[in-house]
This record gives C-alpha cells, sequence and structure tokens, in this order.
C-alpha cells in the first residue's frame, strides 16, 4: 500500500472552504478533465454513502466508483472505492483552521491490484499529483470568484445544461451556494427542471416564476459539413428557441436574461483587431449570431439586464478544437491550422464558464461581451505552445483537404480558416478577472503538465 499527503493553504475560512466542497457540483469542479470525466455525482453533496462514479480516459472504459464513507461536517471526509481497476483506494481530505486561512490536507492511500508493472505505481503517483495541482487551482479560483461576487443565493434557470459550458457553469454556481434549474426540451420535464417546447411555442412558465436569472446556452452544434439542412438547424436552433425563452422570462418577471452568442459575430475574417462595438460581418455565421442576438429584444423591452456573451475557441480536453487536436499532437503529428499564420481567440473553458457566472450574478454586466482570453495567438503559436505543453512536435500543417472533408468548403472557411483577433477589453472592464491570461497557462492547468514543468 502507498501513503501520499499534500497541504495547501487557502485564504478563507475553514467554513467557507468545506462548505464549497460539501455542496453539489463541487466533484465535478474538482474532476480533473484530463484524467476522468464525471458519469454519476452526489446529488446532495457530501453524505455518508453518496457515490460518485468516474470513467477514466487513458483507459477507455475502465469506470472507478466510490463512497463516502466518513463525514464529519465542517472538519473532514473521506471517500473509499467501491469498485474500480485499483485493489484499494481511500482519500481523507482534512479542513484545518489557521485563523484567516484554512490548510486543506488530501491523504491517499493506494493499492494496485497484485503482479501489477513495475512502472505502475510510479505512474498513479504522478497522476495523484497532478490531480493535487489541479485540485488546488480549481478550489482556490471559485472561491476566489465567489468573494468577489457577493450577495445572496440566486434561483437560476440555464438552458443546454448539459453540454460542455453547461456542466461546468451548472457545477461551480451550485457549488457557490446557488439554486440552479435546469431548462429541458420535454413537455413534461421532470420535478426541478423548467420545461420548453420550442416547436410548439411553449414554456413552463409557472415553473419560471421566481427565477433571478435566465442563462440560454442551448444550440445545434456548429461542428459538421455546412450542408442546407445543417445550416437550418444551426440557425432554427439559437434564434426561434432564443425569443421564445425571452418572451417566457419577461413574462415571468426573471431579472435578468444572459445568452449565448459567438464572435462569429464579426465575419470569419475580419479586418484588425475587433470589439464590441465592431461591426457584424456579411457571411452565414454573422447572420445567425446577428438574428441570434437581436431575439433577445422581448426581455430588453420589457425591462430585464440582457447581455450575449459572445464565445471564442473554447479549450478543453473534453469537447471543441482542442479535443480533436490532442490525438494529432500527442501521435507527433500535430500542426498550425490555416497556414500558420490566422488569429486564434480562445479561452479556457474555465474563464467562458466563469464569465458566464459574472454575467448572471453582476448587475452591471449588459449587452455584448467577447468571451475571448485577453492575449489571442496565431494558429502557429497555438501549435507550437501545444506542442510544447505536451512535448512533442509541431510542425506539420495541417492540409486544407482535411477540414474540407469534415466540414465542406463552407464550414471549412468559415471555421478551420477563419482568422479573428477579439479583444478582451470589455470582459476586463466588466471586473472579471481571468484565471488563464497565456495559453500556456490554461493549456497546462488543462491537460495536468503544470506539476510535471
Amino acid at each position: 500500500m502507498v501513503a501520499l499527503r499534500f497541504d495547501s493553504t487557502v485564504p478563507f475560512s475553514r467554513e467557507t472552504v468545506y462548505d464549497w466542497n460539501a455542496r453539489p457540483g463541487a466533484v465535478r469542479r474538482l474532476t480533473p478533465p484530463f484524467l476522468a470525466e464525471v458519469l454519476e455525482e452526489p446529488a446532495g453533496g457530501i453524505t455518508p454513502g453518496a457515490r460518485t462514479r468516474l470513467g477514466i480516459r487513458a483507459a477507455p472504459g475502465a469506470r472507478l466508483t466510490t463512497e463516502f464513507a466518513r463525514v464529519h461536517p465542517g472538519r473532514e471526509y473521506t471517500d473509499r472505492l467501491v469498485r474500480g481497476p485499483l485493489r484499494r483506494w481511500e482519500h481523507r481530505r482534512v479542513f484545518e483552521d489557521l485563523g484567516q486561512t484554512t490548510r486543506v490536507r488530501d491523504e491517499v492511500d493506494f493499492a494496485l491490484p497484485a503482479r501489477s508493472p513495475g512502472l505502475a505505481e510510479r505512474a498513479v503517483r504522478t497522476a495523484i499529483a497532478r490531480v493535487s495541482t489541479y485540485r488546488q487551482a480549481q478550489l482556490l479560483g471559485d472561491l476566489q470568484f465567489g468573494a468577489s461576487h457577493p450577495g445572496p443565493p440566486l434561483r437560476i434557470a440555464i438552458s443546454g445544461s448539459t453540454g460542455l459550458i453547461g456542466t461546468q457553469l451548472v457545477a461551480m454556481l451550485s457549488a457557490l451556494g446557488h439554486t440552479v434549474v435546469p431548462i429541458v426540451r420535454e413537455r413534461h420535464a421532470t420535478p426541478g427542471a423548467i420545461a420548453m417546447d420550442s416547436e410548439r411555442g411553449w414554456v413552463d412558465l409557472a415553473a419560471l416564476e421566481g427565477v433571478d436569472v435566465v442563462i440560454h446556452l442551448a444550440g445545434e452544434p456548429i461542428s459538421g459539413r455546412f450542408t442546407s439542412a445543417h445550416k437550418r438547424r444551426i440557425a432554427a436552433s439559437r434564434i426561434g428557441p432564443t425569443r421564445l425563452l425571452a418572451e417566457a422570462a419577461a413574462a415571468a418577471g426573471v431579472g435578468a436574461f444572459i445568452s449565448a452568442s459567438a464572435i462569429g459575430y464579426y465575419g470569419a475574417n475580419p479586418a484588425g483587431e475587433v470589439g464590441e462595438e465592431s461591426p457584424p460581418g456579411s457571411d452565414f455565421l454573422s447572420h445567425v449570431c446577428v438574428e441570434w442576438e437581436r431575439a433577445t429584444q422581448p426581455a430588453r423591452e420589457a425591462g430585464l439586464r440582457v447581455a450575449h456573451l459572445r464565445t471564442g475557441l473554447v479549450l478543453s480536453p473534453l469537447g471543441g478544437s482542442l479535443a480533436v487536436q490532442l490525438p494529432l499532437f500527442r501521435s507527433g503529428v500535430g500542426g498550425p491550422l490555416a497556414g500558420g499564420d490566422a488569429w486564434q481567440s480562445w479561452i479556457s473553458l474555465d474563464d467562458v464558464v466563469g464569465l458566464y457566472a459574472h454575467a448572471a450574478l453582476d448587475p452591471g454586466v449588459r449587452g455584448p461581451l467577447n468571451a475571448v482570453a485577453p492575449q489571442p495567438v496565431t494558429s502557429g503559436e497555438f501549435a507550437s505552445e501545444l506542442g510544447h505543453v505536451l512535448s512533442r512536435p509541431a510542425v506539420l500543417p495541417v492540409p486544407a483537404v482535411g477540414p474540407i472533408a469534415l466540414l465542406g468548403r463552407e464550414g471549412a472557411r468559415l471555421l478551420a480558416g477563419a482568422s479573428q483577433k477579439v479583444s478582451a477589453v470589455g470582459a476586463c472592464a466588466s471586473g472579471y478577472e481571468f484565471r488563464h491570461l497565456t495559453l500556456g497557462s490554461a493549456l497546462r492547468h488543462l491537460l495536468g503538465r503544470v506539476a510535471e514543468r
């Protein structure tokens, strides 16, 4: 059996730190995307007998189930292995009051299956150290965000709550003590959800009453061949449902309406750097974004605070362009898109989630807001940095035929061939503090490379 211990100090009271850890959503916020995916999490937070089930990314099909066995509220908790690839796993997390700060101690005992390879123990030790570093950063980042957004707990309804951004946004807001209600596209929603039927133009207004903020994320994924049918789905899934939900939010007396948008608003190849006051482009995605934002007008006319987050390239190993590129780079055959000179306005998953939460909780945020990091890079710089973080070469340019085969000529031009240098001045001026200002910082955190550097 191997015993490991990791200590970190957090500049918050023990009560604040423990409560964040104990709430629903904390397990998902603390699970590193480079190692595992949350398949099941405790709906009621940390309670004895509550279970967590993870899918191990390095071993497709492998599952790890743990159970909270000992819980001492305000002081510590322990989770133990129920089933999984290890012979033993016990994790004890202790919260020690140091006055104005809290020491968080993680004690991990594990044992590998009999006849495990000699290098397996070292690999597991390294993985646990990477997880610990990631968890420390997540805990501190979320608590700092919560401290900068004080106020009473809100009731927040979210559409698209099971998507890449939505799952983490639900988790972050829940761990901070807010009540999150999913908006689902079902006529008869499960208890605790708000039903919405966009085809029939209906939203359950009774369920929407008492909601403080609506965050609308749902929409057809843009990836895919840009056929006429796919383009119709992209537009129809955004414009009509947004207008319907904006009307419902106005009728139900909701205070704020936060809607997704995209930097496609500016066109695939705008001239120079663009900001929130820049004009829209003239291509298909520009037209969609313009109508998408215009669809929130019923909420604005009713006096609701309305904000549009024009989101850039969201970085996560669980989805989006980074997830597509990772296998190539890990195999040593990665390289830049669009010749290496195209501008890529990226943002880490944690920062786009943070910006949505910021827009929901800060009453001063309204109108369009670019959800991009302050330092865009060229596609060549992106490839070079990703290769550096992974310790892999990044010199083979992606041939144009690849994106065309996947997306069609129009899709390849609007997505893979886009060059968009988008300013984050508006987000910074709104008071949001980015966790990842540089691409290297974001990639090392998302890919668990900080401890190895």
